[in-house]
């Protein structure tokens, strides 16, 4: 599952502190980017856990479509069989009247 390979939580980045150093990066700067990582992590999962859902529910529907009978279908029919068909159809119905 992809949230086993996932070391960050967007709570982990939020609570993350960094020491400051002599010439070190600017606190707000940091602070900013990171805010926008945690949105981005929290749009991420939000995504994840909505594709998963909708992933169980297309499962179930095709494990329920699997169950059911299937109508039998005609193997091969065209068009051409179809016109053939009812031709033969109204032979049959209006015998020679069709022709005269």
């Amino acid at each position: 599952m992809l949230s086993d390979k996932i070391n960050l939580t967007a709570k982990d980045i939020l609570e993350k502190e960094f020491k400051t150093a002599m010439r070190g990066y600017k606190p707000e700067d940091v602070d900013k980017f990171l805010d926008m990582v945690i949105k981005d992590y929290e749009t991420f999962q939000q995504d994840i856990e909505d594709l998963q859902q909708e992933n169980i529910r297309l499962k179930k529907q095709l494990e329920e479509a699997s169950r059911r009978p299937t109508p039998p279908q005609t193997a091969g029919t065209t068009n051409f069989d179809i016109l053939k068909r009812l031709s033969n159809l109204e032979k049959h119905v209006f015998g020679n009247k069709l022709y005269e």
